[in-house]
């Protein structure tokens, strides 16, 4: 049996495969009910975020995921946060770099000893650096 892990490291791990240009769709829950929202766009069900964010990583490459903000809350089996990440990456198709702030909160939920997201939202900072 596996080790329990907190929804904390689980977020952290997100963030890891992210810059290791790791899969990142098996970080979701499988069902049609689980959301992500991007800066562009809003994917709806596992089949639909497992598409987008394997798009993702043939497209883009040399992430950059620095977490500056990270608020967890874990209550039995669900789990919410918060964080300030800035977000750069090199967009291959368009051989484009992009680097800005970010905000990210979502939902986790427990699956066995497995902490997955049930929704997700990451949206830009319009003006200036985060808030320290």
């Amino acid at each position: 049996m596996a080790a329990e892990t907190t929804a904390e490291a689980r977020i952290r791990e997100y963030y890891e495969a992210l810059r290791n240009g790791e899969p990142l769709y098996p970080f979701f829950a499988d069902c049609p009910d689980v959301v992500k929202f991007g800066i562009t766009e809003r994917l709806t069900g596992y089949e639909e975020i497992e598409a987008g964010l394997r798009e993702q990583t043939a497209t883009t490459a040399d992430w950059t995921a620095e977490s500056r903000n990270l608020r967890v809350v874990e209550r039995d089996d669900h789990a919410w946060f918060s964080d300030d990440v800035r977000m750069a990456w090199h967009d291959v198709a368009a051989d484009r770099e992009y680097d800005f702030d970010s905000r990210w909160s979502g939902t986790l939920e427990r699956e066995g000893n497995e902490w997955l997201f049930v929704g997700m939202h990451v949206s830009a900072v319009p003006d200036g650096p985060l808030a320290e």
